[in-house]
């Protein structure tokens, strides 16, 4: 199964790479191949100061060797092995009415002192935060969402759907990263599902990517904005930064496991503002989207 996955995402990383510089139509990405000293390592690939992106990463990995303390308390174990692959994946256009893109998909399997595995799941996902919010473009990448949810489990959408708006929660701010999409962890084999069932699922999930974001970047990408625009995604983009570095479980795993600093830290915008105690105008496009942000929505 890891050798399965991890060629799907070798794959998945050139089709994304390549979409995104035929849609950028300036910039391309530049590839960084670097090793883990524990055992792994990983192909990152890095899009800056383009026409259409201003920063993102479409990244790959596989990583392996003992488990660190911080995962043996976490697992509740002694001692043991583990072996994680995944894409991840952040977006930061350059137009404020663009969103800001993220998605992952990820495996894992940890072993016992026989090399016998003891664990095995998928996870992932993919998720949206506009600066500005069009309810077309918020209905187009959830109604994907669904639409690969439902090809294996009516149930699949609601659940993963709510999962995302509980998991990209800024609880100290007490409000959303974004507008969500899905979120699913600990995929494992059921008397339902079986491993080979997951892999299809996420495998989907992760084809359904590009038809979900490239037709809001079509949409968007030409449109005028002016410096406040821009101002209002910075002063967002701060808030971005703050659920990944203060909350989200995959920047918190690579740093515990030694992941390599600058792969973990991609996610991470160009250009960021905080200003002190800050609200947008009332009734004002800015302040509609807080909102939403504060009172996740049903979009399809």
């Amino acid at each position: 199964m890891k050798d399965q996955f991890y060629k799907y995402i070798e794959r998945l990383q050139d089709r994304i790479t390549s979409t995104i510089e035929e849609l950028d139509g300036a910039a391309k990405f530049n590839e960084d191949i670097w090793k883990r000293d524990e055992g792994g390592g990983g192909k990152t690939r890095v899009i800056e100061n383009g026409a259409v992106f201003e920063k993102g990463g479409v990244n790959i990995s596989a990583v392996y060797g003992k488990l660190p303390e911080a995962l043996r308390r976490q697992f509740k174990v002694d001692e043991g092995d583990f072996f994680a692959c995944g894409l991840s994946l952040v977006l930061h256009p350059k137009n404020p009415f663009i969103p800001t893109v993220h998605a992952n998909w990820r495996y894992f399997e940890m072993y016992n002192s026989q090399g016998e595995i003891v664990t095995q799941w998928f996870g992932g996902g993919q998720d949206l935060s506009p600066y500005y919010l069009f309810n077309e473009d918020a209905i187009h990448f959830h109604t994907v969402c669904k639409k690969v949810c439902d090809n294996y489990q009516e149930e699949f959408y609601p659940i993963f759907k709510k999962n995302c708006d509980d998991y990209f929660w800024n609880t100290h701010r007490n409000e959303a990263r974004g507008i969500g999409g899905l979120f699913f962890d600990y995929l494992k084999e059921t008397d339902m599902f079986t491993m080979q069932d997951r892999f299809d699922f996420v495998t989907a999930v992760g084809n359904s990517f590009l038809e979900s974001y490239v037709p809001i970047v079509e949409k968007r990408k030409n449109m005028s904005y002016e410096k406040s625009h821009k101002d209002w995604q910075e002063i967002r983009r701060g808030r971005y930064v703050e659920f990944n570095l203060v909350h989200d479980r995959g920047t918190l795993f690579g740093l515990k496991t030694n992941g390599r600093i600058e792969s973990i830290l991609m996610s991470l915008p160009p250009s960021v503002q905080w200003k002190y105690n800050y609200s947008p105008e009332k009734d004002s496009e800015e302040q509609k989207l807080i909102e939403i942000l504060t009172n996740p929505k049903e979009w399809v």
